[in-house]
């Protein structure tokens, strides 16, 4: 689908995720309490979402749905970030990855499943 997200808009979509379908009242509840922000600020950010087609928007009670899967959005800003911070060199991200902290060992063995899983 391609749909850039802003840090805010991913907040939303999160609990989208999580949820599945609710109506947006209950966006802003749970977004009030998690991280504090007003009515108007998640039905501003909600509207964001719904005009670049991230979240479709259904009455009664405006009902709320993803319509960009979690995993869409990871692998977009993914290849964001390889083509901007790395030249689109995803063994320069990896190599990145690996000089910093030591990873624990399931998270090496992970990343091992999934280069052979690439042959």
């Amino acid at each position: 689908m391609g749909v850039k997200l802003f840090d805010s808009e991913r907040k939303v979509m999160e609990v989208l995720w999580q949820q599945g379908d609710i109506p947006a009242r209950e966006i802003a509840q749970q977004l009030a309490r998690t991280v504090g922000w007003n009515k108007n600020t998640t039905y501003t950010v909600l509207k964001k979402c719904v005009e670049k087609g991230a979240v479709e928007r259904q009455e009664p009670n405006f009902l709320c749905r993803a319509r960009v899967g979690r995993e869409e959005v990871r692998r977009q800003e993914a290849a964001e970030l390889v083509e901007k911070m790395f030249d689109g060199s995803a063994s320069l991200l990896f190599a990145s990855l690996l000089s910093g902290p030591a990873l624990p060992e399931e998270e090496i063995a992970r990343l091992k499943a999934l280069v052979d899983q690439l042959r």
